[in-house]
């Protein structure tokens, strides 16, 4: 039996209100201020409210792992962030909309060159915490280690570290102001930003947003919201 719209707004927003995490920490994924985000995900978090006719709420954070924390505690009905094993307990993620890479900024001297030299012995990475690669490098590092800070090339900065750890775009832009600083070219890891909501939503609940996402990466909603916020098309998904 197919389940009515109606019914998977009254599962998803029982309050009457669609409320949407968005991540501010993330350039690429949202812009602006808490009192008037834009981006990507405030696009979809509109759509999806459009489309079962129920207003949004946009509940802003400035880091990943707030905006997980607040979804955790139902403090919000859908949340976008990068799919990693640490969060799946909690929340269940539809395919990617956007993959961004994960990428190291080096001292300009440095030895090394590639993502595989990174972790050595001695090896220092500052990440901000939380974030989906401070989880990835958490759990695959075998030699070098992580410092969480506040903001991963702040840490690297204030304590001399070896290498600081980030999203491409803003990696880039960071090393195009601090010429004592360059990128090591090849991504360490590619970051799968999904669509997510609390595992105890109905499983017709999740197929929805899933097929939302679908539907509006193959028709090129993702690609123009991505266009509009001044960010690569190229960063849209492959078909989940």
């Amino acid at each position: 039996m197919t389940i009515s719209l109606a019914a998977i707004a009254g599962d998803l927003a029982p309050s009457g209100v669609l409320r949407a995490s968005i991540n501010l920490g993330n350039p690429v994924l949202a812009q602006g201020t808490p009192d008037a985000p834009a981006g990507v995900t405030v696009d979809l978090a509109r759509e999806v409210g459009a489309r079962l006719e129920v207003p949004v709420e946009l509940v802003c954070f400035d880091a990943a792992r707030k905006s997980y924390e607040a979804m955790a505690a139902g403090r919000a009905d859908i949340c976008f962030l990068a799919v990693e094993p640490a969060r799946a307990a909690q929340v269940a993620f539809t395919a990617p909309y956007v993959v961004i890479e994960g990428v190291f900024a080096v001292p300009r001297d440095s030895a090394l060159v590639t993502a595989a030299d990174v972790d050595r012995d001695g090896v220092r990475i500052g990440v901000k915490h939380g974030s989906a690669y401070d989880l990835f490098l958490s759990r695959t590092l075998r030699h070098a280690s992580v410092v969480r800070g506040q903001e991963g090339v702040e840490v690297f900065r204030a304590q001399g570290l070896e290498a600081a750890a980030g999203i491409r775009q803003p990696m880039t832009e960071f090393v195009a102001a601090h010429p004592e600083v360059r990128l090591i070219e090849d991504r360490f890891m590619q970051i799968q930003q999904a669509v997510g909501t609390t595992t105890s939503r109905r499983p017709e609940t999740v197929r929805f947003l899933g097929d939302v996402v679908e539907e509006l990466k193959a028709g090129g909603f993702v690609a123009d919201a991505l266009r509009r916020a001044q960010q690569s098309d190229a960063l849209v998904a492959p078909p989940g």
